[in-house]
């Protein structure tokens, strides 16, 4: 687990404005970043892809293992006072953001917990706040925000899902490398979902091999 820094994660205190969450700046820490997003692939579609549907550099590999982990996942259920010990992991990754991404929403009720990775590491990319993740008091404006979180330097955002924990950014178009990592319920919609993303993959694989 070099790749992320779990101990910088335990010793975060939970915020509760506007919703529980957590953020962990450089849990990626600073060494190690440019290593990873040397081997993120250049990426100029938007949406979302699993790790193993692109063609990922070690180290970027080793990311996608550490997020993946039951001490990761365990580190947060502690965190948080859940008990994700059935909850299925889904992660996938973006690399680009279009103008209709970042509108205010609430992540789907599939998804128990959502745990955001922000690669990039330029911070004057993102001038004016464009990009930066708001956590939103209300589902109506942008600038009614609690919180802002810059998608950069290897920082970690983690909130519980809930029907008030409405989040979005203000308009970007660019590049904009994200990982999500998400705690899955065990209802039909989740498997639903996880079903989904596979065979996206899937779909994506061959795609690039064609």
């Amino acid at each position: 687990m070099d790749i992320v820094d779990i101990a910088a994660l335990r010793a975060t205190p939970v915020a509760g404005d506007p919703f529980t969450h957590l953020v962990v700046p450089n849990f990626v820490p600073p060494p190690v970043l440019p290593e990873v997003v040397s081997g993120l692939p250049p990426m100029s579609k938007g949406g979302s892809f699993p790790p193993e549907s692109v063609k990922l550099g070690p180290r970027a590999r080793q990311l996608m293992t550490d997020l993946g982990s039951r001490e990761l996942k365990d580190t947060i259920a502690a965190k948080f006072g859940l008990d994700l010990s059935d909850a299925p992991t889904m992660i996938t990754m973006r690399g680009w953001t279009r103008e209709k991404d970042g509108r205010i929403h609430c992540d789907s009720t599939a998804k128990r917990v959502t745990v955001l990775l922000y690669l990039n590491p330029d911070a004057g990319r993102f001038t004016g706040n464009q990009g930066c993740l708001r956590l939103l008091r209300g589902p109506d404006d942008i600038e009614d925000f609690a919180v802002e979180v810059p998608p950069v330097n290897g920082t970690l955002l983690v909130f519980p899902n809930g029907p008030t924990t409405w989040h979005g950014h203000k308009r970007y178009v660019g590049q904009r490398y994200s990982v999500q990592l998400n705690y899955m319920t065990t209802d039909g919609q989740a498997r639903s979902e996880l079903r989904r993303h596979r065979i996206s993959a899937m779909v994506k694989r061959l795609t690039s091999a064609a």
